[in-house]
């Protein structure tokens, strides 16, 4: 017994003991955290992409049922099915993207409210199966479906919302920010087109659909004026274009003859194929630009990442040779035993695990380089971060409004912005007294 203890003792003794980590170790460990991130937007890049193409295949479709369904069945009818088929190709695709990217996803989560957002999401996509069957049927009526298909598209785009909201590099970020504005925009400019057929068809708008046409154009602005102040000189460019063009003025007309309730007693049904043709080359001039912002974080996700290797690459390399110096230096540190015990000679010394001290110099200007470089993504971040939070804290005032007062989305809006013009302040300041408001009263 005694044999087997002095055994395990002295195999014990051999074992050789953890090694300390160093500051060159969680250096280096930041710079990999940092390519970790970069790595997984290059993948989440594909899934946003099929975000937007299926956003776009259904914003097609719902304006081809909203004919469908407001003709009781008599116009676009082939369109419609074939728009549907197109749609249905993009939900696969879309699938497809988002198994690639599983893995990852789940595996090391960045974002609770992200993952939540895409279950979400893929549940709205199982639903529209029968909703596509009612509008086929005619049972359902073009409001119904337009508000069914504004759902789930609003659920898709605040996926690429919440994936901007986890980005930690400022360029990558800022490009988000200016494509899921964008995107918000144009759905905003699909709803729009959605309240115009209905006016147009029917020969007039009434106080609420005229109302409901302003809080949209108000709505298009806010998110487009964002985008511009974020997207790239490409996209701001394709954007510009857009504005100018002589298909602008023309909507202009059509929106003065839809917001001008009461001037107006009653307007020519055939107004609303114009219209619908109109809002429908917008839109997809719109995606023009969005597809421009969306090569543009793709190229930037790309160079990103192959500067972020690269640098890490470099890092260990310079640590590795100023760890080489350092270990050939004379340590900081070294024991003496004078004597005395057994054993022991006078004069005796250990070489300790001491830095030298020009490796101690180096990782210190490299601690404090990272540092730096930190803090100043960071503060170029805040103005991204800041425009992702306004639109979280509207939203939540919007709600805060709708469950007080017993109001619809629309109606809320409208309150949060006359509370603005009122008080002369600017609505995301509006917005963040009312939650904070809420929060108190809880």
């Amino acid at each position: 017994m005694a044999l087997c203890l002095e055994h395990f003792m002295n195999t014990r003794k051999q074992q050789p003991l953890p090694q300390t980590p160093t500051a060159a170790d969680y250096l280096i460990a930041s710079r990999q955290c940092e390519l970790m991130n970069l790595q997984y937007f290059l993948q989440m890049g594909k899934l946003v992409q099929s975000i937007s193409a299926l956003v776009h295949g259904l914003q097609r479709e719902r304006g081809a049922s909203n004919v469908f369904l407001g003709s009781g069945g008599e116009k676009f009818s082939r369109e419609r099915e074939a728009m549907v088929a197109d749609s249905e190709r993009l939900e696969d695709l879309f699938s497809q993207a988002l198994s690639e990217v599983h893995s990852e996803l789940t595996a090391h989560p960045v974002s609770s409210h992200l993952l939540n957002h895409i279950a979400t999401a893929l549940y709205g996509i199982e639903s529209l199966k029968e909703i596509r069957v009612q509008v086929k049927g005619l049972s359902l009526s073009a409001a119904e479906a337009t508000s069914a298909y504004s759902h789930l598209i609003h659920n898709l785009i605040t996926v690429v919302f919440e994936a901007a909201d986890t980005v930690v590099d400022p360029s990558i970020a800022g490009l988000l920010v200016a494509m899921v504005h964008l995107m918000n925009g144009k759905e905003y400019c699909g709803q729009e087109r959605a309240v115009g057929s209905a006016g147009f068809s029917s020969g007039g708008f009434d106080s609420a659909l005229s109302q409901r046409m302003m809080h949209l154009i108000e709505a298009q602005e806010r998110c487009f004026d964002v985008f511009v102040s974020f997207a790239d000189t490409e996209s701001k460019d394709l954007w510009h274009k857009l504005r100018a063009h002589d298909r602008e003025q023309e909507i202009e007309r059509f929106r003065g003859l839809g917001c001008s309730v009461g001037r107006y007693k009653a307007l020519d049904p055939e107004l609303a194929d114009t219209w619908f043709a109109l809002m429908t080359e917008r839109i997809d001039e719109l995606k023009k630009v969005e597809d421009a912002v969306e090569g543009q974080f793709h190229a930037r996700c790309v160079e990103r990442f192959a500067e972020a290797r690269g640098s890490l690459a470099d890092q260990e390399t310079l640590i590795a040779s100023l760890d080489a110096q350092g270990q050939s230096s004379q340590p900081l540190l070294v024991l003496c035993e004078t004597g005395g015990e057994s054993g022991s000679q006078a004069g005796d010394a250990w070489a300790s695990e001491g830095v030298g001290q020009q490796f101690g110099r180096s990782i210190f200007d490299l601690v404090q380089e990272q540092t730096h470089r930190l803090q100043q993504m960071n503060d170029e971040l805040q103005s991204a971060k800041e425009a992702l939070e306004d639109r979280k804290t509207q939203e939540k005032a919007v709600l805060l409004l709708m469950e007080s007062r017993g109001i619809d989305n629309d109606q809320a809006h409208r309150v949060l912005r006359k509370l603005a013009m009122d008080q002369g302040r600017k609505l995301p300041e509006v917005a963040r007294a009312l939650v904070s408001m809420a929060d108190v009263l809880k």
